[in-house]
């Protein structure tokens, strides 16, 4: 990292130690504790309910810290996996060094680092979530010569008394500025301490969702980060939704990821972005437009979009967010710029690197050739995803469209130019096939696809297993039938999951 990079990047460990995180190593986190004073280590890792946990230590010396640091600890795996018996229960969790950042909340000075599990014979616990998308993106990367690079949108409300003084609009929050948003502020710490802790934070904003209900102000925000290696990218997010809970909690609002809030109003997706990247080439484009390879990631995922809602969509409120006319897609089918689909291709800048010049003709400046933007967007996941499990399962889509031998004959057949809904679509709309409605049916789908995710030894048969047996468990089948138009009882369900992961 050159000086300049060290002095402007907002990670305290990496302007500490001149070095961006995946270069970080034992020694550098030894001189950060020594430089910094640093008097506790928490090591953080998800388990299968997708939740992040915490295991505490004091430091005591140089040579405890220097065998936390080697040797990781040893937990019981069966509270945290459905799939280990409690005789023989014992894991390791052992840090990733990459990961480590300074706890911005806690008085004393401590060091999170984010964990791997690893088996009593010291190899990777298959069912670990972290290990799963490590597998997964090896296979990718094998497959292709390409590393799978993804960013997602973490979307949240956040739920607070309202003041009347500045009214908010239905449904109009979208960019909204302050003072005709309440909880900028919140939403600006959070960009600003998740970029402390190494998070690639693109921007933030406020969403859509915007409402008031029984004098309560629910307020949608939004907080998209940059495109970076997958596993960066999940555990960036796993760290991010830790940091904008943590806020509510100091200002005394509510946060929620839930995918559904209320009747009408817009849901929360975790949308994830993606692109695969070899030799500095982002082979989604060719020749300034959407390439073949693009096109059978996009078959892939189209192939898989019902069995990926089992990882992504894993509460019953999930399928109340699933419905026409709320910008969240129903059928199976892609399309550009296109918001009713499971997969959008949006604006990547291509063709289109002369607006600087065009907004700034008395001093244009010199444009350096960069990487192409475009993305591909998968819009069906939510705040109830276990992040890891649906970026594996993305990556294992994927695969299996560069694999398909009809995939690019799938990519025509499930365009869609435009609004789905429009009336021009009828008859397309009239030949695609559903998303599930339930996690029942999400389930069911899963067990259809199951070969797709075991493929490359990606998921673990126990995982495919568990994550099914949890979606049967809901017996949510005709939930939205039965609850529509019915105020009271949508509003009991929502409340029962507003607290998600």
């Amino acid at each position: 990292m050159v000086q300049a990079d060290t002095f402007q990047n907002p990670h305290t460990l990496a302007r500490l130690l001149g070095k961006p995180a995946d270069q970080f190593s034992r020694e550098d986190l030894i001189r950060a504790v020594i430089e910094l004073g640093i008097e506790m280590i928490n090591f953080r890792y998800v388990g299968e309910d997708g939740k992040l946990k915490t295991l505490n230590f004091v430091i005591t010396g140089k040579e405890h810290l220097e065998m936390i640091l080697t040797d990781g600890e040893r937990i019981d795996g069966s509270q945290l996996f459905s799939s280990i018996e409690a005789g023989s229960s014992d894991l390791y969790v052992v840090p990733r060094y990459r990961t480590a950042f300074i706890n911005p909340f806690t008085e004393i000075l401590t060091l999170e680092i984010l964990c791997s599990f690893y088996t009593n014979e010291g190899k990777p616990l298959p069912s670990d979530p972290s290990n799963i998308l490590r597998k997964a993106h090896q296979a990718f990367l094998k497959e292709t010569g390409a590393r799978f690079h993804a960013l997602a949108e973490l979307e949240y409300y956040v739920i607070s008394p309202h003041d009347p003084t500045y009214p908010v609009l239905d449904q109009k929050g979208y960019h909204e500025s302050r003072p005709f948003t309440q909880s900028e502020d919140l939403r600006v710490e959070a960009l600003r301490l998740i970029a402390q802790a190494g998070g690639k934070v693109k921007y933030g904003h406020a969403e859509v969702g915007c409402f008031t209900l029984d004098g309560t102000l629910y307020e949608q925000h939004e907080i998209e980060f940059l495109p970076v290696p997958i596993e960066e990218a999940v555990d960036q997010l796993a760290i991010a939704k830790w940091i904008v809970r943590m806020l509510g909690d100091i200002y005394g609002v509510q946060i929620s990821f839930a995918p559904k809030i209320t009747v009408g109003k817009a849901g929360s997706g975790l949308h994830f972005h993606m692109m695969a990247v070899r030799d500095g080439e982002n082979l989604m484009v060719s020749e300034r437009q959407l390439s073949g390879f693009a096109r059978k990631m996009i078959a892939g995922l189209l192939d898989c979009a019902g069995a990926l809602t089992a990882f992504g969509n894993t509460i019953p409120t999930s399928y109340l967010r699933l419905v026409p006319h709320q910008e969240a897609p129903t059928n199976v089918c892609w399309g550009d710029r296109n918001r009713s689909v499971v997969v959008r291709v949006p604006l990547g800048w291509t063709g289109a690197e002369n607006m600087i010049a065009d907004a700034n003709p008395a001093a244009p400046p010199e444009v350096s050739k960069r990487i192409a933007k475009q993305t591909i967007e998968l819009r069906t996941p939510d705040g109830s995803a276990d992040v890891y499990l649906t970026a594996a399962g993305i990556v294992a889509a994927c695969l299996h469209g560069i694999r398909m031998p009809d995939a690019l004959d799938k990519a025509r057949e499930l365009y869609v130019d435009g609004n789905i809904f429009d009336e021009k679509n009828r008859e397309k709309l009239a030949s695609l096939s559903h998303l599930p409605n339930s996690c029942v049916e999400s389930a069911e789908v899963l067990l259809e696809k199951r070969a797709v995710f075991e493929s490359d030894d990606i998921f673990p048969a126990s995982v495919i297993d568990s994550t099914t047996r949890r979606l049967f468990g809901y017996q949510d089948r005709g939930l939205s039938e039965r609850i529509y138009g019915k105020e009271k009882e949508f509003r009991a369900i929502v409340e029962e999951y507003i607290h998600v992961q």
